[in-house]
C-alpha cells in the first residue's frame, strides 16, 4: 500500500516528538494549549520492550536486550485521537506526545504544532547531528599508500 503525504507527515512528527525533551512540550502546551479538554481512552502505562539486533547488519537475529517504553492513547474533545510512545517511565511526556499527535491532525492546530513544537525539536536534532559530526571529522585519519620504486612497474 503506497505511503501517503499526511501519513509521512505523521511519521515525521512522530519521530520528533519521541526525541523531544518535557519543557519542549509543556511549554508550548501550557502557552498555546491551556485549557484543552483531553480525555485517556487507556491508562498511560509503561512496559518493557525487546530490543532485536541483526549480527553484521543482515545476519542472524538476537535479543539484544529491554528497553522501558511509556505509551498514551488520548482523545481531544473535538475526537482526534493521538497515540504516543517514548523511552523511558515519563507518563507526562508520553502523554504530550499523544496530544501532540491529535493537535496535529485538527486543521486549525496543524501549522501551529509544527511551528511552534516540531520546527524547533528539529533545529535542536539537526544542530546536534552537526555538531557530532564536526566533532568525529576532527578525529578522521585518511590513510594513503606510496608506490615506492622498487614496486612500480
Amino acid at each position: 500500500m503506497p505511503e501517503t503525504s499526511s501519513t509521512d507527515a505523521r511519521r515525521r512528527a512522530l519521530a520528533l516528538l519521541a526525541r523531544a525533551t518535557a519543557s519542549e512540550l509543556a511549554a508550548p502546551l501550557a502557552e498555546h494549549w491551556p485549557d484543552l479538554g483531553v480525555r485517556e481512552l487507556k491508562p498511560t502505562e509503561s512496559g518493557l520492550v525487546m530490543l532485536r539486533g541483526r549480527a553484521g547488519g543482515d545476519g542472524a537475529l538476537f535479543n539484544l536486550g529491554e528497553a522501558t517504553v511509556t505509551r498514551s492513547i488520548v482523545e481531544l474533545e473535538t475526537g482526534e485521537r493521538g497515540y504516543g510512545h517514548v523511552l523511558g517511565r515519563d507518563l507526562k511526556q508520553a502523554m504530550r506526545v499523544a496530544i501532540f499527535d491529535a493537535l496535529g491532525q485538527r486543521e486549525g492546530d496543524c501549522a501551529m504544532v509544527e511551528a511552534r513544537v516540531l520546527a524547533p525539536i528539529a533545529a535542536r536534532l539537526s544542530a546536534a547531528r552537526a555538531r557530532t559530526a564536526a566533532e568525529t571529522a576532527a578525529t578522521r585519519v585518511d590513510f594513503f599508500t606510496l608506490v615506492r620504486g622498487e614496486d612500480a612497474a
